[in-house]
């Protein structure tokens, strides 16, 4: 009896716990609209032909403003530039000197973005995604979010906070690499230049339309 009793306390205060993961998603959705931080990416590829998992890791600098706009900056180890200015979706490697442009609703769709920026408030992100309360890990609440489209490249997106504060996103994508980002420093509503999610493709650079 001790222990069933155990088990039923254990698995109540994990219900709670993971509550509140989608509790700091509607708080976020609702009261946050815009934001910059500082990031660290951690992209872990599988194994393949008996060789160890491989990892990279990438830092930079991300802004956004919901609904539709949003800047990542890739400072380490090498220079890219992802911006959406409501429109198109801007992609700028600087080693290549190329610009890949898309269309932003094409390009987005069922993607991390649209969990961050790109969706107005959570019954427009339940459109899209299926949301459900996840373990608390890492001293973070999560939310785990996964396409409802099932012909994207994404599998799932797991969403962490530290009460009401985006902290993290680990992105399992359907070929089994795994995309661990995490933020600091964040400052939300903060006042954003709108020339913050202009982009004006460098002079000489390819520009690639897809």
């Amino acid at each position: 009896m001790k222990k069933l009793i155990a088990a039923i306390l254990i698995a109540t205060s994990a219900q709670l716990a993971s509550a509140d993961g989608l509790k700091s998603l509607e708080s976020f959705m609702k009261g946050v609209h815009t934001g910059r931080a500082e990031f660290t990416q951690v992209v872990t590829s599988p194994p393949k032909d008996g060789q160890a998992a491989r990892t990279k890791t990438s830092s930079g600098t991300f802004e956004f403003q919901r609904p539709g706009r949003f800047k990542f900056v890739y400072k380490k180890p090498f220079e890219q530039t992802i911006v959406a200015d409501g429109q198109t979706l801007w992609l700028y490697d600087a080693d290549l000197n190329q610009v890949t442009q898309r269309s932003q609703a094409k390009a987005l769709g069922s993607t991390p973005a649209a969990l961050l920026a790109s969706t107005p408030d959570l019954s427009a992100l339940r459109a899209d995604f299926t949301l459900e309360a996840a373990p608390d890990q890492d001293g973070l609440q999560w939310v785990l979010a996964r396409p409802k489209a099932k012909e994207g490249q994404l599998q799932s997106v797991r969403v962490g906070f530290a009460g009401e504060q985006l902290a993290a996103l680990d992105i399992l994508d359907s070929f089994g690499q795994r995309s661990a980002i995490r933020f600091t420093g964040m400052q939300t509503n903060a006042t954003l230049p709108p020339a913050t999610f202009q982009f004006q493709p460098p002079q000489g650079a390819d520009v690639m339309r897809q």
